[in-house]
């Protein structure tokens, strides 16, 4: 998935909603649309799973915390640029905590045993965290709109789909192995694409559902 035909603002109907910390609903969304954005981010910014997992859970706390008092305006700043400032925060401090703790070097040599193992993490200065967030931003919806249709449309049709398009089988290979027609293989792929793009604009507008 590196190619994406969609632009991606952010639904200001959710961000009203989410100033409602009680609104348990709406949270749960948030999170079923970001949480992929805001791991994604930690794993590629050099930290490990553990450290990437509480990446997202604080940066979650914090956007709860924030809320409240957060504006939609679009001509004062985005919410996917908000949102990567608060993860990219505590990336950085989870990056030099971690450096910190893995100097290990022994004294009076160039290259003791804790070498190897710092310079596989990064410089938290090196990383173009823009970029990378502009990458786990366009792959979180695509997936958030995957889950949401997976349990919209027929079982058959979404297999047909996630066979030809996501997994990249042969038309040929997967008409046979799921038993039908080559062309209700390409029907799959073009009726399950038109709904896929509409979940994804809705994910990515200020009105909606």
């Amino acid at each position: 998935m590196s190619q994406f035909p969609f632009s991606v603002p952010t639904r200001a109907t959710l961000l009203v909603r989410l100033k409602d910390r009680e609104d348990q609903e709406s949270w749960q969304e948030f999170y079923d649309i970001y949480w992929r954005m805001i791991y994604g981010l930690a794993l590629r910014s050099g930290l490990p799973e553990t450290e990437a997992q509480d990446i997202l859970q604080e940066t979650v706390i914090k956007v709860a915390e924030k809320m409240p008092g957060f504006n939609y305006d679009p001509k004062l700043g985005s919410f996917k640029g908000w949102l990567l400032k608060i993860a990219r925060r505590r990336i950085i401090d989870a990056l030099r905590k971690l450096r910190r703790e893995r100097v290990h070097l022994v004294p009076g040599s160039d290259h003791g045993p804790g070498t190897a193992t710092l310079e596989r993490i990064p410089d938290p200065a090196s990383l173009d965290f823009d970029a990378i967030w502009d990458q786990q931003w366009k792959e979180g919806l695509y997936e958030a709109a995957i889950d949401r249709i997976r349990r919209r449309v027929p079982p058959k049709q979404f297999q047909l789909f996630d066979c030809y398009v996501r997994k990249q089988w042969p038309a040929e290979k997967t008409a046979q192995v799921l038993g039908v027609s080559i062309n209700q293989v390409h029907m799959a792929k073009h009726r399950v694409s038109k709904i896929l793009e509409r979940e994804v604009h809705g994910l990515e507008t200020r009105g909606g559902p």
